[in-house]
């Protein structure tokens, strides 16, 4: 099937829910119906790129669209979720934010002391995935970046070894949403990963991110997916909706996916254009559902 054939199936599938990408703004999504789901993806979102919906009114709404999942929540908030029956796909409140990571030795005290309290509250709540990011370079080469990544990182593997919680350091672009991260290229996360050598280390994969500073996305799913341990969407350019306005074809994409053997979340984390938050989310998972 060709990108644009590929597109117009998309849109038909769409179009019999009862309406169309275009149409986002005006629906009220808790009329508004979608095919059942094939079930070989398992849908999370990102609650930060919903807003202003209320991390409430995420919950309420998510599983009319057949996401069961969301993600970068602490825990402050887990108990929100666990009221509504709402997984915690990606937890996170131990880092210190994206610019200051594992790659600069002067963050490793803080972050041991962080990664070690939180570790065990993740297990504790029932769920394993828990963020951490690299950092930006501030003049490191990339060797430096990944010796010291791999030293910082290894004071709290045995704790997340111990209670079953993968590491998941993210892969961001640093050519538009993060400049000088230094965990920008696929490559060099796959090298800290085989540095690290443990199944509680994986990367995220953001396909929005890499699309931006590698692309050839399904090849490397195809060639590294044993290290990747989590997956985020969003349309490109512009990190918004997964329709025709973007570049990034996500149907074959999701197949290289599940193809893999993946069992783990697929995260959307795009910003809806139109008003209707849920809606928007309902058609993402439609035109991921492969």
């Amino acid at each position: 099937m060709d990108f644009d054939s590929g597109r117009r199936t998309i849109l038909k599938k769409l179009a019999l829910s009862g309406a169309t990408l275009g149409t986002l703004s005006s629906m009220d999504w808790k009329e508004e119906k979608f095919p059942p789901l094939k079930g070989n993806i398992n849908h999370g979102v990102c609650a930060w790129s919903m807003r202003p919906l209320s991390l409430e009114e995420l919950c309420v709404g998510i599983k009319s669209v057949g996401v069961q999942a969301i993600d970068l929540i602490g825990p402050n908030n887990w108990a929100t979720l666990q009221k509504y029956g709402i997984h915690c796909s990606m937890c996170n409140g131990a880092e210190l934010g994206i610019p200051d990571g594992f790659n600069d030795p002067k963050f490793h005290d803080q972050l041991e002391k962080n990664y070690k309290e939180v570790i065990p509250l993740v297990a504790k709540n029932g769920y394993k995935n828990l963020i951490a990011f690299s950092g930006n370079r501030r003049g490191m080469d990339d060797e430096t970046g990944l010796k010291n990544c791999e030293a910082g990182i290894k004071r709290i593997l045995a704790d997340a070894e111990k209670h079953g919680v993968i590491l998941q350091m993210e892969l961001l672009n640093s050519r538009v949403d993060h400049k000088d991260y230094m965990c920008d290229k696929s490559a060099w996360g796959v090298e800290l990963c085989k540095r690290i050598s443990s199944d509680h280390f994986k990367l995220l994969f953001d396909i929005y991110h890499m699309q931006i500073d590698e692309g050839d996305i399904i090849r490397s799913i195809r060639n590294n997916h044993q290290y990747f341990g989590h997956y985020h969407t969003a349309g490109n350019p512009g990190r918004n909706d997964l329709d025709e306005s973007q570049e990034i074809y996500y149907p074959p994409i999701m197949q290289a996916i599940v193809d893999s053997g993946f069992k783990g979340y697929v995260s959307h984390e795009f910003i809806p254009k139109g008003e209707d938050k849920i809606a928007a989310l309902g058609h993402a998972v439609q035109v991921c559902d492969v």
